[in-house]
């Protein structure tokens, strides 16, 4: 299950004094409650609500005096306090939705490779198998690269299907027909022998051009 991240008490209380006072049910010039009635009214500790006017004092929505306590001093501080709020709230919010989608990914990245592995091994362990497959290299002079697989009309010329393509370390399982066709990529193709020959013909054979008069 996702979870949102909720601010520390301390920015939540800041936020709503900012609120109030925008509102202006703390006008400026009025002097907030102690910390202690604070404390007691949000229900945390003095020091929460230290930390909490300290903020706004440093954003001149408040100032604090010796002898005075917490004046308010400008409801458009606390204007632009609660914007700045709210912007940084809302990139928080985008930076805790892309950590989980980077570990939703890690997550089905890391599924995938055991879905890889286990099918190799099970190609590897099968003796028998009603329809074999073939592993087609593609030379470096192959007609085939830089064309999609649709480009190719690899079936329609020879028959087979391509069930995956062998690439460095990956195993692309299924590939679309806008997977394009690399320099040393082993086509893993299922089909009759004579399919596996036309595909063969069809990946090493060179496209034929017009005579020069």
């Amino acid at each position: 299950m996702k979870q949102t991240a909720v601010p520390p008490h301390y920015l939540q209380i800041a936020l709503d004094l900012a609120r109030r006072i925008a509102r202006l049910e703390l006008p400026e010039g009025s002097q907030l409650y102690g910390r202690s009635l604070l404390a007691s009214e949000y229900n945390v500790s003095p020091e929460t609500i230290r930390r909490a006017v300290r903020l706004l004092a440093n954003m001149k929505v408040v100032a604090v005096k010796p002898q005075s306590g917490v004046v308010v001093l400008s409801t458009d501080s606390a204007r632009r306090y609660i914007a700045n709020f709210e912007e940084s709230a809302g990139e928080r919010a985008l930076r805790s939705q892309l950590k989980a989608l980077a570990e939703e990914h890690e997550a089905l990245g890391r599924k995938l490779n055991e879905a890889v592995d286990a099918l190799s091994r099970h190609w590897e362990a099968s003796s028998e198998t009603p329809f074999p497959n073939y592993e087609i290299p593609v030379p470096k002079d192959s007609p085939l690269i830089g064309k999609t697989v649709g480009e190719s009309r690899f079936w329609q010329c020879t028959g087979g299907t391509i069930v995956a393509i062998r690439r460095g370390r990956s195993l692309i399982l299924s590939p679309g027909p806008y997977m394009e066709f690399y320099a040393g990529d082993i086509i893993v193709l299922v089909g009759t022998p004579p399919a596996v020959t036309a595909a063969r013909k069809l990946v090493t054979q060179k496209e034929e051009t017009d005579d020069p008069i």
